[in-house]
Protein backbone atom coordinates (compact mmCIF):
# COMPACT_ATOMS: atom_id res chain seq x y z
CA UNK A 1 0.00 0.00 0.00
CA UNK A 2 1.64 3.35 -0.71
CA UNK A 3 2.11 5.71 2.02
CA UNK A 4 0.37 8.89 2.19
CA UNK A 5 2.28 12.31 1.78
CA UNK A 6 2.90 14.12 4.67
CA UNK A 7 1.14 17.14 3.14
CA UNK A 8 -2.05 15.51 1.33
CA UNK A 9 -5.25 15.74 2.93
CA UNK A 10 -6.56 12.82 5.22
CA UNK A 11 -10.20 12.03 5.45
CA UNK A 12 -10.82 14.45 8.46
CA UNK A 13 -9.49 17.41 6.45
CA UNK A 14 -12.01 16.18 3.79
CA UNK A 15 -15.00 15.76 6.32
CA UNK A 16 -14.21 19.05 7.86
CA UNK A 17 -14.97 20.68 4.45
CA UNK A 18 -17.41 18.71 3.10
CA UNK A 19 -19.48 19.56 6.69
CA UNK A 20 -18.83 23.31 5.53
CA UNK A 21 -19.71 22.63 2.63
CA UNK A 22 -23.38 20.96 3.70
CA UNK A 23 -24.00 23.70 6.07
CA UNK A 24 -23.94 26.59 2.88
CA UNK A 25 -27.40 24.85 1.99
CA UNK A 26 -28.86 25.44 5.14
CA UNK A 27 -29.78 29.14 4.73
CA UNK A 28 -32.19 27.80 1.89
CA UNK A 29 -33.27 25.06 3.93
CA UNK A 30 -35.02 26.75 6.55
CA UNK A 31 -36.44 30.08 7.12
CA UNK A 32 -36.39 29.25 11.37
CA UNK A 33 -34.81 32.33 12.87
CA UNK A 34 -33.87 30.67 15.64
CA UNK A 35 -32.52 27.48 13.98
CA UNK A 36 -30.47 29.93 11.24
CA UNK A 37 -28.73 32.22 14.64
CA UNK A 38 -27.63 28.94 16.23
CA UNK A 39 -26.18 27.81 13.16
CA UNK A 40 -24.32 31.05 12.77
CA UNK A 41 -23.01 31.35 16.33
CA UNK A 42 -21.41 27.60 15.72
CA UNK A 43 -19.66 29.18 12.93
CA UNK A 44 -18.62 31.78 14.53
CA UNK A 45 -17.20 30.06 17.60
CA UNK A 46 -15.44 27.03 14.95
CA UNK A 47 -13.83 29.66 13.12
CA UNK A 48 -12.89 30.45 16.74
CA UNK A 49 -11.63 27.32 17.74
CA UNK A 50 -10.06 25.92 14.27
CA UNK A 51 -7.51 29.16 15.04
CA UNK A 52 -6.92 28.13 18.58
CA UNK A 53 -6.52 24.54 17.17
CA UNK A 54 -3.92 25.71 14.67
CA UNK A 55 -1.96 26.84 18.00
CA UNK A 56 -2.43 23.72 20.03
CA UNK A 57 -0.67 21.86 17.22
CA UNK A 58 2.26 23.25 18.23
CA UNK A 59 1.90 22.81 21.88
CA UNK A 60 0.72 26.46 22.19
CA UNK A 61 -1.87 27.89 24.44
CA UNK A 62 -3.30 31.04 23.38
CA UNK A 63 -5.12 33.56 24.82
CA UNK A 64 -4.92 36.12 22.24
CA UNK A 65 -7.57 34.79 19.58
CA UNK A 66 -10.37 37.63 21.11
CA UNK A 67 -7.78 40.23 20.13
CA UNK A 68 -7.53 39.00 17.10
CA UNK A 69 -11.06 38.75 16.39
CA UNK A 70 -11.41 42.75 17.68
CA UNK A 71 -8.97 43.23 15.20
CA UNK A 72 -10.75 41.79 12.30
CA UNK A 73 -14.10 42.39 13.03
CA UNK A 74 -13.03 46.41 14.06
CA UNK A 75 -11.11 46.48 10.49
CA UNK A 76 -14.28 45.11 8.81
CA UNK A 77 -16.71 47.56 10.03
CA UNK A 78 -14.64 50.50 9.76
CA UNK A 79 -13.89 49.68 6.20
CA UNK A 80 -17.77 49.39 5.39
CA UNK A 81 -18.17 52.81 7.45
CA UNK A 82 -15.90 54.26 4.82
CA UNK A 83 -17.81 53.40 2.42
CA UNK A 84 -15.74 49.47 1.40
CA UNK A 85 -18.66 47.21 1.46
CA UNK A 86 -17.49 44.63 -0.91
CA UNK A 87 -17.25 41.33 0.91
CA UNK A 88 -14.39 40.15 -1.78
CA UNK A 89 -12.75 43.04 -0.19
CA UNK A 90 -13.67 42.84 3.25
CA UNK A 91 -13.04 39.00 4.06
CA UNK A 92 -9.61 39.85 3.30
CA UNK A 93 -9.20 42.99 5.17
CA UNK A 94 -10.41 40.96 7.96
CA UNK A 95 -7.56 38.32 7.51
CA UNK A 96 -4.83 40.05 6.86
CA UNK A 97 -5.02 42.96 9.40
CA UNK A 98 -4.77 40.58 12.19
CA UNK A 99 -2.42 38.28 10.68
CA UNK A 100 -0.02 41.56 9.96
CA UNK A 101 -0.23 42.76 13.57
CA UNK A 102 0.58 39.19 14.68
CA UNK A 103 3.59 38.94 12.25
CA UNK A 104 5.92 41.66 14.25
CA UNK A 105 4.06 40.19 18.05
CA UNK A 106 5.25 37.05 16.86
CA UNK A 107 8.44 38.18 16.93
CA UNK A 108 8.01 39.07 20.87
CA UNK A 109 5.72 36.45 22.54
CA UNK A 110 7.10 32.86 20.02
CA UNK A 111 10.34 33.00 22.07
CA UNK A 112 8.13 32.37 25.04
CA UNK A 113 6.98 28.57 26.43
CA UNK A 114 4.37 27.37 28.40
CA UNK A 115 2.46 29.56 31.32
CA UNK A 116 4.49 32.10 30.09
CA UNK A 117 2.91 32.46 26.63
CA UNK A 118 -0.39 32.24 28.26
CA UNK A 119 0.02 34.94 30.48
CA UNK A 120 1.62 36.97 28.20
CA UNK A 121 -1.52 36.22 25.53
CA UNK A 122 -3.94 36.62 28.13
CA UNK A 123 -2.72 39.92 28.79
CA UNK A 124 -2.08 40.93 25.38
CA UNK A 125 -6.00 40.27 24.85
CA UNK A 126 -6.82 42.80 28.54
CA UNK A 127 -4.50 45.61 27.05
CA UNK A 128 -6.56 45.83 23.51
CA UNK A 129 -9.87 45.52 25.16
CA UNK A 130 -8.76 48.16 27.40
CA UNK A 131 -7.73 50.21 24.31
CA UNK A 132 -10.89 49.79 22.67
CA UNK A 133 -12.68 51.48 25.17
CA UNK A 134 -10.18 54.08 25.17
CA UNK A 135 -10.25 55.53 21.63
CA UNK A 136 -13.72 56.58 21.17
CA UNK A 137 -13.27 58.64 18.50
CA UNK A 138 -11.85 55.55 16.17
CA UNK A 139 -14.07 52.33 18.26
CA UNK A 140 -16.66 53.99 19.51
CA UNK A 141 -15.77 53.65 23.43
CA UNK A 142 -18.14 51.91 25.29
CA UNK A 143 -20.94 52.41 23.03
CA UNK A 144 -18.54 49.81 20.11
CA UNK A 145 -19.69 50.40 16.42
CA UNK A 146 -23.45 50.22 15.41
CA UNK A 147 -25.54 51.45 12.03
CA UNK A 148 -22.80 50.52 9.87
CA UNK A 149 -23.47 49.66 6.27
CA UNK A 150 -24.34 45.58 5.76
CA UNK A 151 -21.76 43.83 3.33
CA UNK A 152 -22.57 43.75 -0.54
CA UNK A 153 -21.24 41.06 -2.94
CA UNK A 154 -21.05 42.76 -6.59
CA UNK A 155 -23.61 45.30 -5.31
CA UNK A 156 -26.32 42.91 -3.42
CA UNK A 157 -26.59 44.03 -0.45
CA UNK A 158 -26.38 40.68 2.37
CA UNK A 159 -28.46 42.29 5.17
CA UNK A 160 -31.54 39.75 5.81
CA UNK A 161 -30.77 36.94 7.78
CA UNK A 162 -30.06 34.25 5.51
CA UNK A 163 -27.70 36.24 3.73
CA UNK A 164 -25.86 36.53 7.00
CA UNK A 165 -25.82 33.25 7.50
CA UNK A 166 -24.16 32.59 3.93
CA UNK A 167 -21.73 34.63 4.23
CA UNK A 168 -20.60 32.88 7.84
CA UNK A 169 -20.90 29.62 6.45
CA UNK A 170 -18.43 31.26 3.30
CA UNK A 171 -16.06 32.40 5.77
CA UNK A 172 -16.16 29.56 8.18
CA UNK A 173 -15.50 26.96 5.01
CA UNK A 174 -12.51 29.38 3.75
CA UNK A 175 -11.44 29.01 7.35
CA UNK A 176 -11.14 25.25 7.25
CA UNK A 177 -9.79 24.96 4.02
CA UNK A 178 -6.88 27.49 5.18
CA UNK A 179 -6.49 25.46 8.44
CA UNK A 180 -6.46 21.88 6.43
CA UNK A 181 -4.11 22.95 3.91
CA UNK A 182 -1.61 24.18 6.67
CA UNK A 183 -1.73 21.78 9.02
CA UNK A 184 -1.68 19.18 6.67
CA UNK A 185 1.22 20.58 4.55
CA UNK A 186 3.54 20.87 7.59
CA UNK A 187 1.87 17.72 9.87
CA UNK A 188 5.48 16.19 10.39
CA UNK A 189 6.59 19.65 11.68
CA UNK A 190 3.71 20.89 13.55
CA UNK A 191 4.03 16.77 15.37
CA UNK A 192 7.83 18.01 15.95
CA UNK A 193 6.83 20.88 17.48
CA UNK A 194 4.33 19.35 19.86
CA UNK A 195 6.14 16.24 20.75
CA UNK A 196 9.67 17.85 22.23
CA UNK A 197 10.51 21.62 20.81
CA UNK A 198 14.14 21.43 22.05
CA UNK A 199 14.96 17.97 20.05
CA UNK A 200 13.30 19.22 16.78
CA UNK A 201 15.45 22.43 17.35
CA UNK A 202 18.43 20.69 17.85
CA UNK A 203 17.28 18.18 14.58
CA UNK A 204 17.69 20.90 12.39
CA UNK A 205 13.74 22.35 12.69
CA UNK A 206 13.71 26.22 12.04
CA UNK A 207 10.84 25.72 15.23
CA UNK A 208 10.81 29.78 15.40
CA UNK A 209 9.78 29.55 11.31
CA UNK A 210 7.43 26.87 11.60
CA UNK A 211 5.50 28.92 14.56
CA UNK A 212 5.02 32.41 13.31
CA UNK A 213 3.38 30.97 10.40
CA UNK A 214 0.73 29.10 12.14
CA UNK A 215 0.66 32.66 14.80
CA UNK A 216 0.14 34.42 11.61
CA UNK A 217 -2.97 32.21 9.65
CA UNK A 218 -4.46 31.60 13.37
CA UNK A 219 -4.47 35.73 13.90
CA UNK A 220 -6.21 35.79 10.29
CA UNK A 221 -8.60 33.19 10.83
CA UNK A 222 -9.95 34.58 14.06
CA UNK A 223 -10.21 37.93 12.32
CA UNK A 224 -12.34 36.55 9.52
CA UNK A 225 -14.64 34.94 12.90
CA UNK A 226 -14.55 38.73 14.28
CA UNK A 227 -16.13 39.94 10.85
CA UNK A 228 -18.84 37.28 10.92
CA UNK A 229 -19.70 37.70 14.62
CA UNK A 230 -20.02 41.43 14.00
CA UNK A 231 -21.89 40.80 11.27
CA UNK A 232 -23.77 38.84 13.03
CA UNK A 233 -24.81 40.96 16.56
CA UNK A 234 -24.96 44.13 13.99
CA UNK A 235 -22.16 45.87 16.05
CA UNK A 236 -18.83 45.19 17.47
CA UNK A 237 -18.16 46.40 20.87
CA UNK A 238 -15.11 45.80 23.06
CA UNK A 239 -16.76 43.41 25.53
CA UNK A 240 -17.60 40.85 22.58
CA UNK A 241 -13.68 40.22 23.01
CA UNK A 242 -12.59 39.78 26.16
CA UNK A 243 -10.96 36.47 28.44
CA UNK A 244 -13.93 34.91 28.65
CA UNK A 245 -14.32 34.59 24.69
CA UNK A 246 -10.43 33.04 25.00
CA UNK A 247 -11.54 30.65 27.78
CA UNK A 248 -14.84 29.54 25.39
CA UNK A 249 -12.99 29.05 22.36
CA UNK A 250 -9.91 27.07 24.07
CA UNK A 251 -12.66 24.43 25.91
CA UNK A 252 -14.34 24.13 22.16
CA UNK A 253 -11.06 22.90 20.89
CA UNK A 254 -9.92 21.09 23.84
CA UNK A 255 -13.06 19.37 24.22
CA UNK A 256 -13.56 18.48 20.63
CA UNK A 257 -10.19 17.11 20.13
CA UNK A 258 -7.08 19.19 19.47
CA UNK A 259 -5.24 15.73 17.68
CA UNK A 260 -8.05 16.40 14.51
CA UNK A 261 -9.22 19.38 12.51
CA UNK A 262 -12.88 17.84 13.20
CA UNK A 263 -12.06 18.57 16.94
CA UNK A 264 -12.94 22.59 17.21
CA UNK A 265 -15.56 21.96 14.86
CA UNK A 266 -17.45 18.97 17.19
CA UNK A 267 -16.55 21.32 20.16
CA UNK A 268 -18.23 24.32 18.58
CA UNK A 269 -21.24 22.80 17.48
CA UNK A 270 -22.25 20.72 20.77
CA UNK A 271 -20.89 23.16 23.64
CA UNK A 272 -22.45 26.40 21.39
CA UNK A 273 -25.95 24.53 20.81
CA UNK A 274 -25.80 23.07 24.70
CA UNK A 275 -25.57 27.01 25.44
CA UNK A 276 -28.07 28.17 24.07
CA UNK A 277 -30.45 25.25 24.95
CA UNK A 278 -30.28 26.25 28.67
CA UNK A 279 -31.05 29.98 27.98
CA UNK A 280 -30.66 32.26 30.68
CA UNK A 281 -29.18 29.31 33.04
CA UNK A 282 -25.78 30.51 32.07
CA UNK A 283 -23.76 29.62 34.95
CA UNK A 284 -24.83 26.01 34.36
CA UNK A 285 -23.41 26.70 30.52
CA UNK A 286 -19.88 27.38 32.34
CA UNK A 287 -20.46 24.51 34.94
CA UNK A 288 -21.19 22.16 32.33
CA UNK A 289 -18.16 23.19 30.08
CA UNK A 290 -15.77 22.45 33.12
CA UNK A 291 -16.86 19.40 33.88
CA UNK A 292 -16.62 18.24 30.24
CA UNK A 293 -13.07 19.81 30.35
CA UNK A 294 -12.48 17.66 33.67
CA UNK A 295 -13.45 14.53 31.97
CA UNK A 296 -11.25 14.71 28.30
CA UNK A 297 -8.47 15.96 30.43
CA UNK A 298 -8.72 12.47 32.54
CA UNK A 299 -10.69 9.91 30.39
CA UNK A 300 -10.30 11.17 26.85
CA UNK A 301 -7.38 13.17 25.72
CA UNK A 302 -8.46 13.06 21.98
CA UNK A 303 -11.69 14.82 23.04
CA UNK A 304 -15.07 14.51 21.34
CA UNK A 305 -13.24 13.56 17.68
CA UNK A 306 -10.57 11.29 19.43
CA UNK A 307 -13.64 9.31 20.85
CA UNK A 308 -15.61 8.73 18.09
CA UNK A 309 -12.36 7.74 16.11
CA UNK A 310 -11.30 4.91 18.96
CA UNK A 311 -15.45 3.93 18.87
CA UNK A 312 -14.62 3.22 14.98
CA UNK A 313 -12.13 1.58 15.39
CA UNK A 314 -12.92 -0.88 17.88
CA UNK A 315 -16.33 -1.39 15.57
CA UNK A 316 -13.87 -2.25 12.77
CA UNK A 317 -11.35 -4.30 14.49
CA UNK A 318 -14.00 -7.92 15.13
CA UNK A 319 -14.49 -7.44 11.04
CA UNK A 320 -10.88 -7.06 10.38
CA UNK A 321 -10.11 -10.33 12.50
CA UNK A 322 -13.47 -11.80 11.01
CA UNK A 323 -11.95 -11.75 7.76
CA UNK A 324 -8.41 -14.04 8.00
CA UNK A 325 -10.79 -16.36 10.11
CA UNK A 326 -13.17 -16.83 7.42
CA UNK A 327 -10.57 -17.43 4.98
CA UNK A 328 -9.05 -20.31 6.34
CA UNK A 329 -11.76 -23.41 6.42
CA UNK A 330 -12.11 -22.08 2.61
CA UNK A 331 -8.14 -22.29 1.89
CA UNK A 332 -7.92 -25.57 4.42
CA UNK A 333 -10.72 -26.73 2.13
CA UNK A 334 -9.30 -25.55 -1.57
CA UNK A 335 -5.48 -27.38 -0.29
CA UNK A 336 -7.63 -30.89 0.49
Amino acid sequence: MEARSPSRWGAQEWAAVAMFLAVLAVPWATDDLLVQSIVNRVLIGAMAALSVFIMLRMDLLSFATPAFMALGGYAAVLLTMHGVTEVLLIVPASFLVPALVALPLGALVLRLRGVYFVLVTFVLTEILQLVLFMTPRLTGGADGLAGFPAPTLLGTELSDARSVLALAAAMALLAAVITAALTAHFRQHFAAIEENEVLAESLGLVVWRYKAMGFVVAAGIAGMAGFSLGNMLLTVHPTSFGAQQAVDTIVYAIIGGRGSILGPIAGASLLVTVSDFLGNQGQYAQGLFGLLLILVTLVARGGIAGAVAALARRLRAPRAAAGPAAAAPEAARGGA
